[in-house]
């Protein structure tokens, strides 16, 4: 066996190791009731997955911050729409999509994060890619730096880290109750062994470790939900008796468009999560982390637009398997109901498919999973270490030793994100909560960075915190958080009327006109092309 092979299977056997003291385990010294078949075959899927990761990491040396943060900037454009694609279409977006679609509370017209994101992609192909890429910014706050200064950076940068934990901390619960259905293993083992892989290979290869295995695990998602599917539905009597029923069942919220006769008192709450959504969807790094890693300008465009189309294409075997969770009859078929809607997903490959199938489906949504969370914690590792540590702790440390800190930062974030999802329950919630922070106090702030030349540091001031004052004003019942301001319309403790959107338009201008109003005090910087 030659050195190269034996370097590249040696930590993948270390692995299979690690995994098989962990049935050993769970076999002896529990009494957890595990399929051991569904064990067996995570464990080839997780080899298989480190062994793709490590491999790139011997194949694409990391030689600086740009090799590990950006890949070279030279992912071409099919690598690109897969990982743009595979990092949006993760384990939240999968079993959210199916837990909103039956739920009781909701119905279709609630399932606006697959579209809304995909819109997002679409704008920020649009508008944002091309300028980011031909500045050639290492991460998205680079841009702010220049317009706003470091110190205002840092405080935009949290906003931005929690967005990321959120994010995987969500993903992570999405694997964990999906392990937990079809597995019969416990949640919190199925979360703290994923995140581990998904964190040891991302701080091995770096952006080319996650660009390759997304690849890979784009392609298994797609098949195994397609294989999924027509199964399923066989049960309920095909997609037309099937959306017969859901469409009794939900009435008007059998729909993807609004209506006050669907929404009630929240339809102007939908058009505020719509929004949120939509433009919050943009301001990530792990967004901008694949513009900026693709090889010129016009690559960062279409590869932007392209996910978008997929991104949106990949959610309808999820509504599909949603709207088969929410009709069936589970008691006539002598089988158990779900716990929660959250489950939907695992309970309907679980029990609707035959076990060759279920693990396929399992497959499928671990890959959806391990393909967002190690995006994710090198996305926000990548801006701790760029834009925080390096100009306000040590501005004059080596590439070689800011590539340590990143990948030093990538378990910090991971274990962060684990620790947060051992917590949650809801998937949905927490995935929603991802994009309303970056959306009211991160969005304002880069419009104004990359297009309004006159934008200074102290109308970023001023966005900032009268966003931050009108956002948690009007609380957050998952945070816990009472809200303050009395705005029009409650229901409860919880607050219907718009005030997000107000948070981030009201931030917006105060940009806007702050930095007007002291320019003499304050003249504005220039983003500076690459030399």
């Amino acid at each position: 066996m030659s050195d190269s092979i034996y370097k590249n299977i040696k930590p993948t056997l270390l692995l299979f190791a690690i995994l098989t003291l962990v049935g050993i385990y769970l076999y002896f010294l529990t009494d957890s009731n595990v399929s051991w078949w569904g064990f067996i075959s995570m464990m080839f899927f997780y080899g298989l997955i480190f062994f793709i990761g490590t491999y790139a990491a011997n194949l694409k040396k990391s030689e600086n911050t740009t090799d590990v943060m950006l890949a070279g900037r030279s992912i071409p454009l099919m690598i690109g729409v897969f990982t743009m694609s595979a990092t949006w279409v993760g384990g939240g977006y999968i079993n959210g999509t199916a837990e909103n679609t039956a739920s009781p509370d909701f119905g279709l017209v609630w399932v606006q994060a697959p579209w809304g994101y995909a819109l997002s992609l679409i704008i920020g192909g649009l508008f944002f890619a091309r300028k980011m890429r031909r500045y050639e910014f290492k991460t998205m706050l680079d841009p702010l730096a220049q317009r706003f200064g470091k110190q205002m950076t840092a405080v935009l940068f949290l906003p931005a880290l929690c967005g990321e934990i959120f994010w995987t901390a969500a993903i992570l619960t999405a694997l964990g109750t999906t392990f937990g259905t079809l597995l019969g293993l416990e949640t919190q083992a199925a979360i703290i062994i994923s995140a581990f892989i998904a964190i040891a290979y991302t701080s091995i290869g770096g952006l080319w470790a996650v660009a390759l295995t997304d690849v890979v695990q784009m392609i298994l998602l797609m098949v195994g939900l397609i294989i999924v599917v027509p199964i399923a539905l066989k049960h309920v009597g095909g997609f037309d008796m099937a959306w017969s029923i859901y469409k009794q069942q939900k009435g008007a919220a059998a729909s993807l468009f609004p209506s006050e006769e669907a929404l009630g008192n929240y339809y102007w709450t939908w058009w505020d999560y719509a929004l949120l959504l939509i433009f919050g969807g943009i301001p990530w790094q792990v967004y901008f982390q694949r513009v900026l890693s693709a090889k010129n300008e016009n690559t960062a465009v279409r590869l932007s637009i392209i996910a978008g189309v997929v991104c949106f294409i990949a959610a309808i075997p999820a509504v599909f398997i949603g709207i088969v969770g929410s009709v069936a009859d589970w008691n006539a078929m002598g089988l158990p109901e779900p716990e929660n809607s959250a489950s939907i997903l695992p309970h309907v490959i679980r029990y609707l498919t035959n076990p060759i199938v279920g693990i396929i489906g399992l497959g499928a949504v671990a890959s959806a999973v391990m393909s967002s969370v190690d995006s994710s914690i090198l996305s926000a590792s990548s801006m701790a270490s760029w834009n925080v540590y390096r100009p306000l702790i040590k501005p004059t440390i080596s590439s070689s030793n800011l590539e340590k800190v990143i990948k030093r930062c990538i378990w910090i974030i991971g274990i962060a994100a684990t620790l947060l999802a051992l917590k949650i329950e809801s998937v949905y919630q927490l995935w929603f909560l991802c994009s309303d922070f970056v959306y009211c106090l991160l969005f304002p702030a880069l419009v104004c960075a990359l297009f309004d030349k006159k934008a200074n540091v102290w109308g970023a001031i001023s966005g900032f915190i009268i966003a931050f004052i009108l956002r948690f004003g009007g609380g957050d019942p998952i945070l816990g958080l009472p809200n303050i301001i009395p705005y029009p319309g409650t229901v409860g403790d919880e607050v219907i009327f718009p005030f997000r959107t107000l948070a981030m338009i009201s931030g917006l201008f105060a940009i806007i006109i702050v930095s007007r109003l002291t320019q003499k005090i304050s003249p504005p910087k220039v983003l500076l092309l690459p030399n």
